[in-house]
């Protein structure tokens, strides 16, 4: 979630979405991920999840640690933000509180992001400073294979707990758990995407459960491998509009490369 303001538009246009939906006229606003349908959980439990902050420690995505000095993250929560402004909280269950802050020296984003039609939605943040594992602090893999659809998934975050009249984050970590659709299933009919689904993404269901599931840039995982990164939905919870994830097997090699070069 990038601010309230962008929330509360979420939440005005997102009815509109319901049923074939169009890449015409698709806005990137109502496309943002959030927890629908979750529970409360303990960082312990998902150790690897960062939240991304302002200097003044407001929350506006989620990420990934990958390792000591890296964390990824969803291209659209990077696209205009400098990385002296940038913020990573790690080992904390709570968004606001505890755990441990690091500054960022360095981000990126893949070039071949399209805020249109959401392909290549991935960038890596370098922290400032290396963070060693502890029990709250853990570096999580990058999948080198799509799990096959029907594969059980968890997808966490401080995102927004509902569709309408929440009008503030969960500050405790909140997990849901759905299952895998690989992308040429999401874009078939037995879906309502259609067309707007491409081979970089995968998709995630449960439903009347969650739709959106997440919170933007922050980790789909199944074991401790990383498989999808929380880029878009339409609506929330809404029937046969499952949650959308850039591929990780499909940016491992950018992900790979880039780290290293920055």
């Amino acid at each position: 979630m990038q601010g309230l303001v962008i929330l509360l538009v979420c939440l005005t246009v997102g009815s509109a979405c319901a049923g074939s939906v169009g890449v015409s006229n698709a806005d990137p606003f109502e496309r943002e991920g959030r927890i629908v349908g979750g529970q409360d959980t303990t960082i312990r439990a998902h150790p690897y999840q960062v939240s991304l902050q302002t200097k003044k420690g407001s929350h506006f995505c989620g990420g990934s640690l990958i390792d000591a000095e890296t964390v990824v993250t969803a291209a659209h929560c990077l696209v205009g933000q400098k990385a002296a402004k940038v913020f990573v909280r790690l080992g904390s269950t709570l968004y606001n509180e505890g755990g441990r802050v690091v500054a960022v020296r360095d981000l990126a984003y893949n070039e071949d992001y399209s805020s249109k039609t959401m392909e290549y939605d991935v960038g890596i943040l370098k922290l400032a400073e290396k963070v060693e594992e502890t029990e709250d602090i853990r570096y999580v893999s990058l999948a080198e294979e799509t799990p096959p659809t029907g594969t059980a998934a968890v997808v966490t975050g401080w995102g927004s707990k509902c569709y309408f009249w929440c009008m503030s984050l969960p500050k405790t970590l909140q997990e849901v758990y759905v299952y895998i659709v690989d992308w040429k299933t999401c874009k078939s009919d037995d879906y309502k995407y259609g067309e707007i689904i491409y081979d970089s993404m995968v998709c995630a269901y449960e439903k009347k459960k969650d739709a959106c599931q997440g919170d933007s840039g922050g980790p789909l995982v199944v074991g401790n491998t990383l498989v999808g990164i929380v880029s878009w939905g339409y609506a929330c919870a809404a029937e046969l509009l499952p949650g959308v994830y850039t591929d990780v097997p499909s940016v491992r090699d950018w992900v790979l490369k880039t780290s290293k070069a920055l």
